[in-house]
């Protein structure tokens, strides 16, 4: 079977995994992560973005076709609910909701 997404899959969360821990460095620089609950969220959605992207690439290297369709879709779904939950903050941080 011709995997279809897992190769963006893992291309796109590995990017946004980079921007997770980026906006969580800058915040305990800037000393705004004890006041703030964006550290805690952000950290959450990179570990998400984590096993999105390992489990894109072990659908990428997997010879099993039932397997790789398998890992594909856990693959996916993680991706969705972080890309949901970086919405959310950026949702959150923009009306000023997270203090």
């Amino acid at each position: 079977m011709a995997n279809t997404t897992s190769q963006h899959i893992l291309n796109t969360s590995a990017n946004l995994l980079g921007f997770c821990l980026i906006v969580i460095t800058s915040l305990h620089i800037s000393n705004y992560s004890e006041a703030s609950l964006v550290d805690e969220f952000t950290s959450v959605i990179a570990l998400l973005l984590i096993f999105s992207s390992l489990f894109s690439f072990l659908s990428i290297r997997t010879i099993d076709a039932k397997k790789e369709r398998k890992l594909e879709t856990i693959a996916d779904y993680l991706f969705v609910i972080a890309l949901v939950g970086i919405s959310i903050i950026v949702l959150l941080i923009a009306f000023s909701y997270i203090k």
